[in-house]
Protein backbone atom coordinates (compact mmCIF):
# COMPACT_ATOMS: atom_id res chain seq x y z
CA UNK A 1 0.00 0.00 0.00
CA UNK A 2 3.27 2.23 0.76
CA UNK A 3 3.96 2.54 -3.04
CA UNK A 4 0.76 2.91 -4.31
CA UNK A 5 0.65 6.39 -2.04
CA UNK A 6 3.65 7.16 -2.86
CA UNK A 7 3.68 6.99 -6.32
CA UNK A 8 0.55 8.98 -6.99
CA UNK A 9 2.79 11.56 -5.26
CA UNK A 10 5.60 10.85 -7.44
CA UNK A 11 3.48 11.27 -10.18
CA UNK A 12 1.59 14.16 -8.76
CA UNK A 13 5.20 16.23 -8.62
CA UNK A 14 6.57 15.12 -12.01
CA UNK A 15 3.84 16.44 -13.92
CA UNK A 16 3.64 19.66 -11.58
CA UNK A 17 7.41 20.35 -12.90
CA UNK A 18 9.57 18.66 -10.16
CA UNK A 19 10.45 21.37 -7.85
CA UNK A 20 12.29 21.29 -5.29
CA UNK A 21 10.34 22.36 -2.35
CA UNK A 22 7.62 19.52 -3.77
CA UNK A 23 10.33 17.30 -4.11
CA UNK A 24 11.19 17.80 -0.59
CA UNK A 25 7.22 16.95 0.43
CA UNK A 26 8.13 13.19 -0.55
CA UNK A 27 11.76 12.55 0.06
CA UNK A 28 12.04 11.05 3.56
CA UNK A 29 15.17 13.58 5.24
CA UNK A 30 16.64 10.08 5.65
CA UNK A 31 16.43 9.01 1.71
CA UNK A 32 19.37 7.40 -0.34
CA UNK A 33 20.17 7.79 -3.62
CA UNK A 34 21.55 6.11 -6.35
CA UNK A 35 22.92 7.57 -9.17
CA UNK A 36 23.69 5.51 -12.36
CA UNK A 37 26.96 8.14 -12.54
CA UNK A 38 28.29 8.22 -9.18
CA UNK A 39 29.64 5.62 -7.43
CA UNK A 40 28.26 5.98 -3.96
CA UNK A 41 24.86 6.21 -2.50
CA UNK A 42 24.21 10.09 -1.68
CA UNK A 43 22.24 9.90 1.38
CA UNK A 44 20.34 12.85 2.78
CA UNK A 45 16.73 14.68 1.85
CA UNK A 46 19.20 17.87 0.49
CA UNK A 47 21.51 15.73 -1.82
CA UNK A 48 18.35 13.35 -2.79
CA UNK A 49 16.27 16.54 -4.13
CA UNK A 50 19.29 18.17 -5.47
CA UNK A 51 19.68 15.23 -7.89
CA UNK A 52 16.18 14.36 -8.62
CA UNK A 53 15.43 17.88 -9.37
CA UNK A 54 18.65 18.08 -11.80
CA UNK A 55 17.19 14.86 -13.36
CA UNK A 56 14.46 16.51 -13.72
CA UNK A 57 15.63 19.19 -16.11
CA UNK A 58 17.62 17.49 -17.89
CA UNK A 59 15.54 14.06 -18.36
CA UNK A 60 12.21 15.44 -18.11
CA UNK A 61 11.76 16.64 -21.37
CA UNK A 62 8.97 16.76 -23.75
CA UNK A 63 10.11 13.37 -24.63
CA UNK A 64 10.03 11.66 -21.27
CA UNK A 65 7.31 9.10 -20.74
CA UNK A 66 7.39 5.83 -18.20
CA UNK A 67 6.13 3.06 -20.52
CA UNK A 68 5.52 0.67 -17.83
CA UNK A 69 5.03 0.58 -13.84
CA UNK A 70 5.35 -2.60 -11.50
CA UNK A 71 4.09 -2.09 -7.97
CA UNK A 72 5.04 -4.85 -5.44
CA UNK A 73 4.27 -4.19 -1.52
CA UNK A 74 6.90 -0.71 -0.62
CA UNK A 75 8.48 -0.96 -3.77
CA UNK A 76 8.05 0.46 -7.58
CA UNK A 77 10.19 0.18 -10.37
CA UNK A 78 9.05 2.46 -13.39
CA UNK A 79 10.52 2.63 -17.01
CA UNK A 80 10.98 5.85 -19.07
CA UNK A 81 12.18 6.65 -22.25
CA UNK A 82 13.21 10.37 -23.17
CA UNK A 83 15.45 11.95 -25.86
CA UNK A 84 18.78 14.14 -24.85
CA UNK A 85 20.13 15.69 -27.69
CA UNK A 86 19.45 13.06 -30.51
CA UNK A 87 20.12 10.28 -27.77
CA UNK A 88 17.33 7.93 -27.04
CA UNK A 89 17.42 6.89 -23.03
CA UNK A 90 16.15 4.19 -21.98
CA UNK A 91 15.72 3.85 -17.94
CA UNK A 92 14.78 2.54 -14.91
CA UNK A 93 13.51 4.68 -11.41
CA UNK A 94 13.13 2.01 -8.81
CA UNK A 95 12.13 3.19 -5.74
CA UNK A 96 11.10 2.03 -1.87
CA UNK A 97 8.84 3.67 0.29
CA UNK A 98 8.14 4.06 3.60
CA UNK A 99 4.80 3.01 5.64
CA UNK A 100 3.63 6.96 5.27
CA UNK A 101 4.54 6.74 1.13
CA UNK A 102 7.90 8.57 1.54
CA UNK A 103 10.71 7.81 -0.56
CA UNK A 104 13.68 5.94 1.37
CA UNK A 105 15.38 4.94 -1.49
CA UNK A 106 16.14 5.83 -5.04
CA UNK A 107 17.63 4.13 -7.28
CA UNK A 108 18.53 5.08 -11.40
CA UNK A 109 19.48 3.04 -13.93
CA UNK A 110 20.13 3.84 -17.75
CA UNK A 111 20.90 2.53 -20.88
CA UNK A 112 22.64 2.48 -23.31
CA UNK A 113 26.39 3.63 -22.98
CA UNK A 114 25.93 7.09 -24.99
CA UNK A 115 23.02 7.79 -23.03
CA UNK A 116 24.71 6.98 -19.47
CA UNK A 117 27.29 9.28 -20.51
CA UNK A 118 24.70 12.25 -21.99
CA UNK A 119 22.81 12.00 -18.72
CA UNK A 120 26.62 12.31 -16.89
CA UNK A 121 27.05 15.50 -18.73
CA UNK A 122 23.87 17.04 -18.09
CA UNK A 123 23.51 16.23 -14.38
CA UNK A 124 26.71 17.44 -13.95
CA UNK A 125 26.11 20.74 -15.31
CA UNK A 126 23.02 20.71 -13.80
CA UNK A 127 23.91 20.40 -10.08
CA UNK A 128 27.00 22.65 -10.41
CA UNK A 129 24.77 25.47 -11.46
CA UNK A 130 22.58 24.72 -8.22
CA UNK A 131 25.84 25.20 -5.76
Amino acid sequence: MSAELGLKRWHEVIESGSSPQALSAIIHEDAVFHSPVVHTPQRGRAIVVAYLSAAGQTLGNDSFEYVRELVDGENAMLEFTTEMDGIHVNGIDLIRFDADGMIVDFKVMVRPLKAVNKVWEQMAAQLKSQQ
